[in-house]
């Protein structure tokens, strides 16, 4: 062989061993195309900003790829639907975003009624930042509308979506609940004939306004082995008068819904709607969320445990003025409810007037080992119960500090199935408790609105008057270490 032949032959046997370390993003650098709705052209290459497309239907015959970015102008506003083709990779997404003047309002999309304003079909790799959408049509009780609308079919496993800083406001869809709901921003599994889910969702920094009817959710009607929407995360999001559900994830594992903020929600919706929830997901984690204005006197609680949900936790939560109440405890028929935990959290105002509803309410079927632990939870109306149950078993409440109306006779209790230990109970009727402390747990304020009002004063009989529990948990919802033994309720500062 001669040295030029060796040379080759080793180069290439090199080239080959090295091809798998190059970062994907290097093989695919993508291109930019443009989209301007005031000044563009659909003739034009749409490959510089001098050279922009005109419309968003241009944009949506174009196949994308890997590294690709699709950047609309700012201070624009396009009518019809963007539901661009193709697909990135790995470490080579496809990008929507907005190009121009930062001072200038997010490029605006009208879906005029339309399914969604961006629509994503059988496809992975996306992230969309900086865009606002909305989507109204005429009045409607069929059509299903949304903002955001990303779609899988008998896909397969699609990864890695982002959705960042997204606004979406006015989506006047039909009143359609999951699995296939009209809304703001919604992620979707459909089809029977092959696995489907998402794997890697993350939404964040988002604002949903005015929308039907939910809020933001990621749903599946696939009900086989490999189901479960993985390495979902919903953060730092807002939803404002929302026509059903706020913020929801079904078929999930491991999703994190956190310092989340939802005001007014089941606004107008004929249905049975919460503000944070899951159905059948396993190992969830909501922390730091604030959900008040909840409408509606049925199933319209802040926060809820529904059917199939195994070891979800809530904590360091914060629930106010809602009509609804702060939780519901409610497994679906034939469904097995597990292990979940909701604790460290604070309700303050709450109410539910319709029986057999209350500030906590059990209902539904039984779930097991439900436990509800060192909560403070306080409500300035006699006319609701705090804690109502009509039949299921399952729960135990332990180291709560429950506070009733200061007028008439308090608020009640109305639950003789739970079981009760060690709470701490004012203006209200106490349950079968052994260890219950009843007195006033001393607030820092006579009338609390705010989580700081039932922080404890000096002297307060709820301090050290505890039990450990070894959840892992070191500190409370307002930061403090949680001492040994803890105080009673949400409060652990020593």
């Amino acid at each position: 062989m001669t040295p030029r032949r060796t040379s080759i032959v080793l180069l290439t046997a090199l080239a080959a061993a090295t091809a798998g370390l190059t970062p994907p993003a290097a093989a695919a650098a993508g291109t930019a195309y443009y989209v301007d709705c005031a000044k563009g052209d659909d003739t034009a290459s749409g490959t510089s900003a001098n050279a922009a497309w005109r419309s968003v239907a241009k944009a949506s015959g174009h196949a994308f790829g890997p590294g690709d970015r699709l950047l609309l102008k700012r201070g624009t506003s396009c009518t019809g639907v963007l539901a661009p083709k193709g697909a990135g990779a790995a470490g080579a997404p496809v990008r929507i975003d907005a190009y121009g003047n930062k001072r200038a309002a997010k490029p605006h999309i009208e879906g005029q009624g339309a399914r969604a304003a961006l629509h994503l079909v059988n496809t992975e790799q996306w992230e969309i930042r900086n865009l606002e959408l909305s989507n109204t049509g005429p009045a409607t009780t069929t059509e299903r509308r949304a903002g955001l609308y990303v779609q899988l079919t008998d896909y397969g496993t699609a990864d890695h979506f982002v959705v960042d800083g997204v606004d979406v406001r006015d989506v006047n869809g039909a009143d359609f609940k999951d699995p296939d709901p009209s809304g703001g921003i919604l992620f979707v599994v459909q089809g029977s004939a092959k696995p489907t889910r998402f794997a890697g969702v993350r939404v964040t920094d988002s604002t949903v306004r005015h929308v039907d009817r939910t809020g933001i959710g990621i749903m599946s009607t696939w009900e086989g082995p490999g189901k479960f929407a993985t390495g979902v995360r919903f953060e730092r999001n807002k939803a404002y008068d929302v026509g059903g559900d706020g913020i929801v994830i079904h078929e999930t594992s491991k999703a994190r819904v956190e310092h989340n903020y939802v005001d007014g929600f089941n606004t107008r919706s004929a249905g049975y709607n919460a503000g944070v929830w899951a159905w059948e997901s396993e190992d969830a984690l909501y922390q730091y969320n604030e959900v008040t204005g909840g409408h509606g006197t049925r199933d319209s609680m802040a926060y809820d445990i529904d059917g199939g949900n195994v070891r979800n936790t809530y904590r360091y939560n914060y629930s106010h003025d809602n009509e609804g109440g702060f939780l519901l405890v409610c497994n679906g028929e034939g469904k097995v409810s597990d292990g979940n935990r909701i604790h460290d959290n604070i309700s303050v105002n709450d109410r539910n007037t319709t029986s057999p509803y209350a500030v906590i309410s059990v209902v539904c079927g039984a779930a097991t080992d439900t436990r509800i632990y060192r909560n403070t939870v306080v409500t300035n109306r006699s006319d609701t119960a705090l804690v109502s149950n009509n039949g299921p078993t399952g729960v135990t409440f332990s180291d709560n500090v429950f506070v009733g109306a200061p007028t008439g006779s308090g608020s009640p209790i109305k639950d003789t199935v739970s079981t009760y230990e060690g709470n701490l109970y004012w203006n209200t009727s106490q349950p079968r408790d052994p260890k219950a402390v009843n007195a006033d747990p001393r607030f820092v304020s006579g009338a609390p609105r705010a989580p700081g009002d039932v922080r404890l004063k000096d002297g307060s009989p709820a301090r050290g008057a505890g039990t450990p529990v070894a959840d892992g948990t070191t500190r409370d919802y307002f930061g403090n270490p949680i001492p040994d033994p803890p105080n009673i309720g949400a409060d652990q500062a020593s």
